[in-house]
């Protein structure tokens, strides 16, 4: 007997991993501050997400011209995939494209990989010693 999971069930976990990376994004916060702007970034690029998404689902049902693939999976990459994913519960939109949700799952991996890089110490003091090496020519 196969197990499948509903569709409820598959969305409440898509909601873990914005709590996921809430603990994450505030643990980290904790240990490596970071400026307010990352926070509003996130949260506008989310905004802006989830619209294009409102979009794209209004224009299916129309027959319009869609908002392509690629630029929802953009907008998700660079920061608004929390938005995608409300979205995609709220709106029941691309959620039963299996390629598509690949991607996607992969531009939130890719994202979430290039955040903790980019806010670890290591990084920092990378970008520290460059700077100077760069300044003190």
């Amino acid at each position: 007997m196969a197990i499948t999971r509903s569709r409820s069930a598959a969305g409440r976990g898509s909601y873990l991993a914005i709590a996921a990376f809430a603990v994450v994004y505030l643990v980290g916060a904790v240990y490596w501050p970071r400026p307010l702007w990352v926070a509003g970034a996130y949260l506008a690029t989310s905004m802006i997400c989830f619209a294009l998404y409102a979009i794209d689902k209004r224009r299916a049902r129309f027959g319009a011209w869609r908002v392509s693939e690629g630029t929802l999976l953009f907008w998700g990459f660079i920061g608004g995939w929390p938005g995608a994913i409300v979205a995609q519960q709220v709106l029941r939109h691309k959620t039963q494209k299996k390629n598509f949700r690949a991607v996607f799952w992969a531009t939130v991996a890719l994202n979430v990989g290039l955040f903790v890089a980019a806010s670890s110490p290591a990084v920092d003091r990378l970008t520290t010693h460059a700077v100077q090496t760069i300044v003190s020519r």
